[in-house]
């Protein structure tokens, strides 16, 4: 298996820290695997076809772990946005959306999708994806590119603060309504260095059963030990609501 971090990090350990503040199920480490050396071995693909947002429930209520090529990707958008598929014609048009009646032109829309983070598509000289990986934390046999958190308000507090203990300053949290899981919480990570809170979407809410009262977030990697070991921290200190 290729693309592993140079940094030890003990993943169970850092998942029990972030279950012991309160997170729904486990945290979602995800992977996008370059080519087929980067599926780890003894993973299986998925039997079925699901989407994105799916099988990130699946890893964190159910403890599956799986990969997914783009053919067994269902949702066209989370396909794009995870840079498995080309973009069709009519979302970047704006149509497919607008349709739907979530924008009041297809002006809008457009505009959305154009401002929607994406990991570089197929065929581009850019960077590209042959398949999604998908583990909980406690058990994954890589390094994620991401670990996808679902928690409610009060626990995505304690987390924002955790992000910021040693270094300060604000959060900027990208997102527009749609494609939570997929674009905010996995691409935009992935793609930014950065961390993503974001509220969720209509399709990950209906189609993956994440609970009205979860809010959607995302963590590179290369960060999450860190946000870890300071969980305890804030959520002990004399200002945290108890």
């Amino acid at each position: 298996m290729i693309d592993e971090m140079k940094t030890d990090v003990d993943y169970a350990a850092v998942a029990d820290m972030f279950k012991a503040i309160g997170i729904a199920g486990s945290p979602v480490a995800v992977k996008f695997a370059k080519n087929a050396e980067g599926i780890p071995e003894g993973v299986a693909e998925i039997d079925e076809g699901a989407r994105h947002c799916q099988m990130v429930t699946l890893a964190k209520n159910e403890g599956r772990i799986m990969y997914a090529r783009a053919e067994k990707h269902t949702c066209m958008g989370g396909a794009w946005a995870l840079g498995l598929k080309e973009l069709t014609p009519t979302l970047k048009s704006g149509e497919f959306y607008f349709k739907l009646g979530k924008f009041n032109s297809w002006a809008s829309c457009m505009r959305t999708i154009d401002a929607e983070p994406h990991v570089h598509p197929p065929g581009s000289e850019e960077v590209s994806t042959y398949a999604t990986v998908y583990a909980p934390l406690e058990k994954t046999p890589f390094d994620p590119h991401v670990v996808v958190i679902l928690a409610p308000p009060f626990v995505m507090l304690k987390i924002a603060q955790a992000i910021l203990y040693k270094t300060g300053g604000r959060i900027d949290s990208n997102m527009a309504g749609i494609q939570s899981v997929c674009a905010d919480a996995c691409a935009y990570p992935y793609m930014t260095g950065k961390v993503n809170f974001s509220l969720g979407c209509d399709g990950s809410r209906k189609f993956s059963g994440i609970d009205d009262e979860l809010m959607v977030m995302g963590i590179p990697g290369e960060l999450i030990k860190d946000v870890a070991e300071a969980l305890p921290i804030v959520t002990g200190a004399a200002g945290s609501k108890k």
